[in-house]
């Protein structure tokens, strides 16, 4: 999902229900086959991972209802390298596969220079007719070698730090979201923060969730992250990296991290405990964190500006894979789902920033009450302008996961920087060859 704003373009936007269906009939017009449950009731089957919020937010129902002979049926993995996996496995022996497939950005890159003969060619079904509503970085990342449109985008992961106000306040930390995004304008501001948090925190708080989720907003923040523009994997020489990882371990080893895995069980129930006081805050999280923390958790979140500038983490993609059984159905819910009216709804109420260029200024003014009355559009819109449009590569991910779980031997077991570094090279090379 990384991409930063590129070209703006103003996307057609659709004034009534009527003028919706009208466009996805369009849509549906130009599809080469027509589909095995024509004229009949269809059940479009949707395989996510992580928190998408369409049915929270009520897109699913809204679609049923203006599409009355379609059901939709979805099936969720918290995790997304347990949900990768299992994917590969399914694309491997072409069954159980989904109508629509998710497909986070970090493998992306896999999707459109290796595995696109698995996927559906979304141009059969009038795709290109979408490109203006996204960047160009947004589309072309999902674009395989001979054109093929793969995927549609979904969101991108502008970046920010949620925070719990009143475990600041008992810790006697200034809890206004503009003074604390100006003492913590660098990470070392943040970590010093953090030490102050320490001291004074109560109970066993922690002023970070992971020295996982530390690294992974900090390398957010360069365009070249594990490969370079000519498609070299440079991630074990790069200097941005490095100084990502050194500032992990700074964190681990001051004792700043609850220790905890993300999407864990232990990690899920930290919300709603107070086991840590602030959290790296892609736009996705938000909606996460309002289902983890619940009721009780609103008004005691707000969220300041990123340490060290503007950086993205994550996004995802929509798919159809070329098994899927309702290929035509499945086209036509995922170009209603990423089409910008559908994104501007679902940031306004699950957090998701929109990938497609035509939502992003109607949501500029998008504040929210769960978060402190937070100003989201405004904060993570800012970040989205100013995050570098990253350079994508094949084993984004698996090398993401492997130098993650380094970090975790440091914050865990105490593991030298050195061995961890060493562990983290060994588990690349055992991955991606």
């Amino acid at each position: 999902m990384p991409t930063a704003r590129a070209a703006r373009r103003t996307a057609v936007r659709l004034g009534a229900v009527a003028l919706a269906g009208a466009l996805l009939a369009a849509c549906g017009g130009s599809t080469e086959g027509a589909s095995d449950s024509a004229g009949g009731k269809v059940t479009v089957t949707v395989d996510l991972f992580g928190s998408f919020g369409y049915k929270e937010a009520g897109l699913y129902a809204e679609y049923e209802k203006l599409h009355p002979n379609v059901t939709i049926k979805q099936t969720d993995t918290e995790d997304e390298a347990d949900y990768w996996k299992s994917l590969q496995t399914r694309l491997a022996g072409g069954g159980g596969l989904a109508d629509v497939q998710a497909v986070e950005v970090g493998r992306i890159a896999s999707v459109a220079q290796q595995q696109s003969d698995k996927f559906e060619d979304l141009r059969k079904h009038g795709a290109e007719r979408l490109q203006a509503q996204f960047s160009d970085a947004k589309w072309a990342a999902a674009t395989g070698k001979n054109g093929e449109v793969l995927g549609l985008g979904t969101d991108v992961g502008p970046e920010a730090i949620c925070y719990r106000t009143d475990l600041f306040a008992k810790a006697g930390l200034p809890t206004d979201r503009e003074e604390l995004a100006k003492k913590w304008s660098t990470w070392d501001g943040y970590l010093e923060l953090g030490r102050q948090y320490k001291a004074k925190a109560a109970g066993n708080s922690a002023w970070i969730d992971s020295v996982g989720s530390l690294y992974s907003v900090i390398i957010g923040q360069e365009k070249e992250r594990y490969y370079d523009s000519s498609g070299k994997l440079i991630w074990d020489t790069n200097p941005a990296l490095k100084t990502a990882w050194d500032t992990s371990v700074t964190a681990a080893k001051d004792g700043l991290s609850a220790k905890l895995d993300q999407w864990s069980p232990q990690w899920n129930q930290a919300f709603s405990a107070g086991s840590f006081a602030t959290l790296p805050c892609p736009a996705w999280m938000l909606g996460y964190i309002k289902g983890q923390a619940g009721d009780a958790g609103k008004g005691k979140w707000d969220i300041a500006a990123l340490p060290g500038g503007a950086g993205n983490w994550g996004g995802s993609y929509l798919t159809v894979p070329r098994a899927a059984k309702h290929k035509k159905e499945a086209y036509e819910l995922i170009a209603w789902l990423t089409a910008p009216e559908q994104q501007e709804k679902l940031f306004r109420k699950h957090g998701s920033f929109p990938s497609a260029t035509g939502a992003i200024a109607k949501i500029h003014d998008a504040t929210d009450p769960y978060f402190s009355g937070a100003p989201i559009g405004k904060i993570f819109g800012d970040a989205a302008k100013a995050a570098p449009v990253q350079v994508l590569g094949v084993h984004d991910q698996n090398v993401n996961q492997q130098i993650t779980n380094a970090l975790g031997e440091v914050e865990r077991k105490g593991v030298s920087s050195e061995q961890a570094w060493a562990n983290a090279k060994k588990g690349v090379d055992n991955t991606i060859g």
